[in-house]
């Protein structure tokens, strides 16, 4: 079967709203995509929410606040077998959106409706992307808002550069990496790798491995499944354990203290030290070596996988998982 393409002409599936609720440009245009397809958006403006929920075939409809739309941009539909992209381009020069803040505020909006079993691949230089209900991988990339993912069984590969992470319940293994805002992930049974640069970091019941680094804020980890890296240069790091985890790792900080909770029950050998506090624990650790109250090297229950501790900004605390 032959590739098929179709440019969208001005006049073609646009209605244009003479008193509008919200939008003063529309445009609703429906694909045949089939279930275990790939669906593809790439796009110069525009905030994006993106739904699995059809037996077959994609929607999408596109509305915004400016009535010259159409004149600023082209809009791409293109139709194959198994994969249908969806391009949006500024006409003429990228500068002329830039200067005139086009990219960066929420006058236009995707909904996109695919089916479940369905790869998606989403980007926007102009707002937010939310994607929901998918059981196929899903990568996304902002440069100019807030990532938000529900209900995805399959990994998920997100980026932004202007806003905050919010996922809950993804199935494969994530990445999350952020310029400038928080990261709050919960349920995760797959590996996870969070970053960001400007935000705290709020994860809750990963099982795999999980790595989580920020300069601008603290690291909070509850119902860690695997090996944990947590960093921070902007506040305190504190992981608790799931029980039955002694796969070990690395928590450091130099912004504030560092607390662990752990299944008392474990082999984990325990190298903990801090430059700004204590070190304490409440489990029996067998001590191998101790500077004053500042470090404290040992095993618990005859070691086993090492657990490394690191504070300069506070204490270290290590405590029996509640």
């Amino acid at each position: 079967m032959t590739r098929t393409k179709t440019l969208l002409a001005l006049s073609v599936g646009i209605v244009l709203l003479a008193t509008p609720a919200w939008a003063d440009f529309r445009m609703e245009r429906r694909l045949a995509l089939e279930p275990g397809g790939m669906f593809t958006l790439d796009s110069h403006v525009g905030a994006v929410t993106l739904t699995g929920d059809s037996t077959s075939g994609a929607t999408v409809t596109v509305t915004s606040r400016r009535d010259d739309f159409d004149e600023l941009f082209d809009l791409q539909f293109e139709e194959a077998p198994g994969r249908v992209t969806v391009t949006v381009k500024r006409r003429g020069s990228r500068l002329r959106g830039f200067w005139s803040g086009d990219w960066f505020d929420d006058n236009t909006h995707f909904v996109i409706h695919v089916p479940s079993q369905t790869a998606v691949s989403l980007n926007t230089s102009g707002g937010s992307i939310e994607a929901s209900r998918l059981t196929g991988r899903l990568g996304m990339h902002t440069s100019g808002g807030s990532l938000r993912v529900e209900g995805v069984d399959g990994n998920v590969d997100g980026s932004t550069s202007g806003g905050s992470i919010r996922m809950r319940d993804v199935g494969g293994d994530v990445v999350a990496r952020s310029s400038g805002g928080s990261i709050d992930i919960l349920g995760v049974r797959g590996s996870l790798k969070a970053t960001t640069s400007g935000g705290g970091i709020d994860i809750d019941t990963v099982s795999g491995e999980l790595y989580a680094s920020t300069s601008g804020g603290g690291v909070q980890v509850r119902g860690a499944g695997g090996r944990v890296e947590a960093h921070s240069s902007g506040g305190p790091v504190t992981v608790r354990f799931a029980p039955g985890n002694g796969r070990g790792g690395v928590l450091s900080t130099s912004g504030g203290g560092v607390r662990t909770e752990l299944d008392p029950s474990v082999a984990l050998t325990i190298d903990a030290s801090s430059s700004g506090g204590d070190v304490d624990s409440d489990l029996p650790v067998t001590i191998q070596g101790r500077v004053a109250s500042t470090s404290l090297r040992g095993n618990l229950n005859g070691g086993g996988a090492v657990l490394r501790l690191r504070s300069s900004g506070g204490g270290v605390r290590i405590s029996a998982t509640r």
